[in-house]
This record gives structure tokens, C-alpha cells and sequence, in this order.
């Protein structure tokens, strides 16, 4: 099961969240928010961790 860890406010930013999670050895997803096929720049996207990788992420996110 994936969980919401974050929104970004475009892809640009989703994707930057996206390399920064996994350089920390979590997979990460990226979907767009509105159901809109991916690839749209000016879109809200939710990055989403694995349940069990939640713990991990928040830790991280503590330390920025």
C-alpha cells in the first residue's frame, strides 16, 4: 500500500521530491492530484512512499 507523504506544485518539484527519497533508499511514486495523465508541468502531484517506508520519510523530512 502507498501513502501520501507529500504534495509538490507541479512536476518539476514532484520529481525533485521524488530523486531526493529515493537517493535515500525509499521508492517513490508520483501521480498527479486531478487524475490527469502524467506529464502535466502545471498540475498538483502527490508523492507517495510504501506504508512500510513512511517512518522513514518522516524521519528524513525532520532532519531538512
Amino acid at each position: 500500500m502507498w501513502v501520501e507523504i507529500k504534495k509538490a506544485p507541479n512536476l518539476m518539484m514532484a520529481e525533485m521530491w521524488k530523486e531526493f527519497f529515493e537517493g535515500e533508499g525509499v521508492p517513490t511514486r508520483i501521480m498527479p492530484e486531478s487524475g490527469m495523465p502524467m506529464g502535466q508541468e502545471e498540475t498538483v502531484y502527490r508523492i507517495l512512499v510504501p506504508e512500510d517506508k513512511q517512518h522513514v520519510t518522516e524521519e528524513v523530512l525532520r532532519k531538512l
